[in-house]
């Protein structure tokens, strides 16, 4: 007989602060069952946000519509869109409803290959598929459709199944990337050499032009 699937990580997981739930993602699977088909990926790089406390954090200037599931329950997928033409997901975390949560920033395609390449066809390889939050969105079709789904629900499109988690001499911190604020929190985690983590970029302010008589 065929072994039963395994069950998606459940509320308790994620009802931890931020920055402890964003190392134990890593290794976990996380699945997307959208109707154009399922893509299945392990996760290799996360980044922690800690709500109020955090200025880098999209819900620490209070809820708006658009961060109002990071005030939510824990186990939760926010989605947002940035730079007008890029979705990013996150997993809302705990304790409580205190609007932390944690960017999924990178991962492995383990199935659904051919379905990942045609959501992102200009990518040069396999290992390119999904190496940067934009591009993990893109490969699992993570958009608004998404946002507010409960990954801790049976037969949720969404979910995070417990996979292999690497052993801690296999993880590595490091300051968050391309954040304006707060960016030298070490709350940014990748597995060590693994050939999807995307590469390190300090945010860079952009220069005023001044204007000439």
């Amino acid at each position: 007989m065929p072994r039963p699937a395994p069950a998606a990580l459940g509320r308790s997981f994620f009802d931890r602060p931020a920055e402890l739930v964003a190392p134990d993602l890593l290794g976990r699977t996380l699945v997307s069952e959208l109707p154009e088909g399922t893509v299945e990926l392990r996760i290799t790089e996360v980044e922690a946000y800690s709500g109020a406390a955090d200025p880098a954090a999209h819900s620490y200037r209070g809820r708006t519509a658009r961060n109002a599931v990071m005030f939510g329950e824990p186990g939760h997928v926010y989605v947002y869109f940035t730079y007008g033409m890029h979705f990013c997901a996150n997993l809302v975390t705990g304790p409580g409803t205190t609007a932390s949560g944690v960017l999924l920033r990178a991962g492995e395609i383990r199935s659904g290959h051919l379905l990942a390449r045609r959501r992102r066809p200009s990518s040069r390889n396999d290992a390119d598929l999904a190496r940067g939050p934009a591009r993990l969105a893109s490969a699992l079709g993570l958009d608004r459709a998404v946002n507010g789904v409960d990954a801790c629900s049976p037969g949720t499109p969404v979910r995070i199944l417990p996979g292999t988690p690497p052993g801690p001499e296999a993880v590595s911190t490091g300051p968050r990337t391309g954040v304006s604020s707060a960016a030298d929190i070490p709350w940014r985690f990748w597995i060590t050499d693994d050939p999807t983590v995307s590469p390190y970029r300090r945010h860079v302010p952009k220069k005023r032009r001044t204007q000439t008589a």
